[in-house]
């Protein structure tokens, strides 16, 4: 076997070469060394503002979220309002309609007494009228035929014929 030589030890390990690990090393040192200054922070500058943005969208959707949950309480509260005042409006309309048709029918029936005790009225005055006009008639009566009696006595056919005369006569003047 070979031995191990010092040179062997610095330049290579077991087939790597220690030289290049070095180089690469800086290499890589100086490549981290760019990255963080040219492409780290303009990458965390746009990380910020994306997780920034993404924060703010957040907000904005829960603030849109809570007063859309608001109006939403507004309308059901609104139309409970509007649904208690047409509920209302009706049982007014209710109300007035039962009072209105109570309203007619007194009327109505105020008014039938009115036309029946004037009707009643009449029919009394109509019939003192025909009974006034029947003792007129009776008393004319009574006078000729006081009269005729007088002027002659007159035998049981002259008065019925006086009588029957006298009943042509009022009968033509009706």
């Amino acid at each position: 076997m070979q031995a191990f030589t010092e040179t062997s030890y610095i330049y290579g390990l077991g087939g790597l070469n220690v030289g290049d690990m070095l180089m690469q090393l800086f290499f890589f040192i100086v490549l981290l060394f760019l990255v963080g200054k040219f492409a780290w922070g303009p990458v965390m500058n746009m990380m910020q503002k994306r997780e920034e943005y993404v924060a703010n969208e957040i907000e904005s959707a829960e603030k849109s979220r809570a007063e859309a949950e608001k109006s939403a309480k507004d309308a059901a509260e609104q139309l409970k309002q509007t649904k208690q005042e047409a509920q209302k409006i009706i049982e007014d309309a209710k109300n007035a309609g039962v009072k209105q048709e109570k309203d007619i029918v007194e009327s109505a029936r105020l008014e039938a007494n009115r036309i029946k005790e004037s009707a009643q009225a009449e029919i009394q005055n109509e019939k003192e009228k025909a009974l006034q006009a029947l003792q007129d008639q009776v008393a004319s009566l009574s006078v000729l035929i006081a009269s005729k009696v007088i002027e002659k006595e007159i035998s049981a056919q002259d008065q019925e014929k006086l009588i029957n005369d006298y009943i042509k006569e009022v009968g033509e003047e009706r």
